[in-house]
């Protein structure tokens, strides 16, 4: 094997090479600049550093033979070896006492002058991997070479980010950033109508990737965990992005299926987490579980109600929103059937308790007045009945209506049936998120159960909501595919006007309505008055301030309608008569 061979092999840190004992390109560059037979140099250097086994030598020319170069037996020798030594070193990892960790120093203490040999590398990473803490001087020379930090594991890393919040800040965004878009993915793909935003169950959502990689990247390092958390109170507050409150819930209970204790066991907000969890993964909240959460809410000591603002948090998780909206609407159900009041719902109240704290989580955590917001009292005295009113004309009307027609009752009881919403109705969803964030639900509600009378009286209602909140994502993704399901209603103009003139149209100066306005009329289009479709196609066209994703779907929805009408019938064409083959004669027939 030649020097340049050997050269190639092993490229060793210039200052590293005392320490490491291995002779690389320095030492052999001096030493056939300094001596006398560069040959023999070359075959002593050979010697040294080659595999010490006397039956291997004989072997050598065999290999020459067959055409196998030296450098190629070495690094097949090498990386047999390196693997072996590797597992030997992950064994020892696995095994306690002080015993361990000593061994594994003396090795980090030999071979950490190698770090920069990239074929000895994987052995350093495992010493450094198996050891609990690592000295600052090891963990210098990391930070301070790129490739060296990238090709560091996890668990050292951790180590690293502990003192170096920018790194962690560099590894974290791009998971971020990739989390936010999947849930963006969900809520505008027009093409999206079975996986819907709120179909995965909790335990599923939580096994997703960028979940589990940051609960990877967190271990068991309570210093880590808070830092996570903080980026995503931090970007909550600068976006308004819900979507960060969702990634503050999974992260704890992602943590909390791996069971650390380290993190869990500080985290005030985890017991109340993990039952919020279990009554939204079984969609119900019972007696004993609402009486766990009122107890977690009432037992918030006073010097510690910071505590509000990531239960706050965990209440904005718009999976948590649906849940408590949800659950209020059975249960204003279950009143109307036995006829009791609000009030008297113990239930219900902790379920728009939790429901007002969750919505003034943004407020919460910007202004630091860490104090939660104090239900209004007539939102349970005035609008909840005002709204059961509201759900018994629906009801009275859809019963009336698969009655035989000599059993229904009169035109006149019917019209007040089907007339505008209570005043209390519309005043409060004007005023209050709660209220509002209510009657969004029921919207949902008789659009499920394609109530067309129903869902044409409440939905004009909701266009005036407590900060806008029926144009909030979440609620238009969902609306959007319960309106395609009824598609044959967009037929008749009184159905249109209501969906789009009095609700979607009054929030078109919002990017994201303009987004599930065109995924609806992507599905609906067919069924749509030509007048109808033609002014809405003007409508939806986006300026030059709207996202590149707008203006795609905008020219694909224009051409997917020009493509899918049927061409009008061509008229016949007499050009043939003004050709000047007009004015030549016939020839006679011979």
């Amino acid at each position: 094997m030649s020097g340049g061979r050997q050269r190639s092999m092993f490229t060793v840190h210039p200052n590293q090479q005392s320490e490491s004992g291995i002779h690389g390109q320095t030492y052999l560059l001096e030493t056939l600049t300094n001596c006398t037979d560069p040959l023999k140099a070359i075959e002593e250097f050979q010697v040294d550093n080659g595999i010490h086994l006397p039956s291997l030598r004989q072997m050598l020319p065999l290999l020459d033979l067959h055409g196998i170069r030296r450098l190629d037996f070495h690094n097949s020798i090498l990386e047999a070896l390196r693997d072996k030594l590797v597992a030997h070193i992950e064994e020892i990892g696995k095994k306690e006492g002080r015993d361990r960790d000593r061994k594994l120093k003396d090795m980090l203490a030999k071979s950490f002058p190698s770090v920069h040999i990239k074929q000895l590398r994987p052995i350093i990473m495992a010493i450094l991997k198996n050891i609990s803490h690592i000295d600052d001087k090891y963990l210098n020379v990391l930070v301070k070479d790129t490739e060296l930090y990238k090709d560091t594991d996890t668990e050292v890393k951790r180590q690293i980010w502990k003192d170096n919040q920018s790194l962690l800040v560099n590894e974290v965004s791009p998971l971020l950033t990739q989390y936010i878009r999947e849930k963006e993915n969900i809520l505008f793909d027009h093409n999206n109508l079975t996986n819907l935003f709120f179909t995965p169950s909790p335990k599923l959502r939580r096994q997703g990737e960028v979940v589990q990689k940051l609960a990877h990247m967190i271990g068991s390092s309570v210093k880590l965990y808070d830092m996570v958390l903080q980026f995503l109170r931090t970007l909550f507050l600068r976006t308004h992005n819900v979507h960060y409150c969702t990634l503050r819930a999974e992260l704890l209970m992602a943590l909390h299926d791996l069971e650390i204790q380290d993190i869990i066991s500080i985290d005030p907000c985890h017991k109340f987490t993990w039952c919020l969890d279990a009554c939204i993964r079984e969609r119900n909240v019972d007696v004993k579980r609402s009486r766990e959460l009122q107890g977690f809410l009432d037992s918030i000591k006073r010097g510690h109600e910071t505590v509000l603002g990531d239960l706050s948090m965990t209440l904005c998780d718009p999976y948590a929103i649906n849940f408590l909206a949800t659950s209020t609407i059975r249960i204003l159900h279950h009143l109307i059937n036995n006829e009791n009041l609000p009030r008297e719902n113990h239930v219900l109240v902790l379920l728009l308790r939790m429901l007002s704290l969750g919505l003034s989580a943004w407020v919460m955590i910007d202004t630091q007045d860490f104090k939660e917001p104090k239900l209004d009292s007539q939102v349970v005295t005035k609008f909840m009945p005002a709204l059961m009113s509201l759900m018994v004309d629906d009801q009275v009307r859809a019963l009336n209506t698969k009655m035989p027609p000599d059993e229904r009752e009169s035109a006149i009881t019917i019209i007040e049936h089907s007339g505008p919403v209570p005043d209390a109705v519309q005043a409060y969803i004007q005023e209050s998120s709660v209220a509002c964030t209510v009657a969004m639900y029921y919207t949902l509600h008789v659009a499920k159960a394609k109530d067309r009378l129903a869902l044409m009286r409440i939905l004009g209602s909701l266009a005036n909501c407590d900060h806008d909140r029926a144009f909030e994502d979440p609620f238009l993704h969902f609306l959007v595919a319960l309106l395609i399901q009824q598609v044959e209603e967009f037929a008749a103009e009184d159905f249109c006007t209501v969906i789009f003139d009095e609700f979607f149209c009054t929030g078109l100066s919002r990017e994201n309505v303009v987004r599930h306005v065109l995924k609806l009329v992507w599905h609906v289009y067919p069924k749509l008055p030509p007048s109808r479709l033609n002014t809405l196609t003007k409508v939806l066209q986006p300026s030059s301030t709207h996202d590149e994703a707008v203006h795609k779907l905008y020219t694909d929805f224009v051409e997917k309608i020009s493509t899918d009408a049927e061409p009008p019938p061509e008229p016949p064409s007499f050009d043939y008569l003004e050709s000047p083959l007009m004015s030549v004669p016939t020839p006679s027939h011979y």
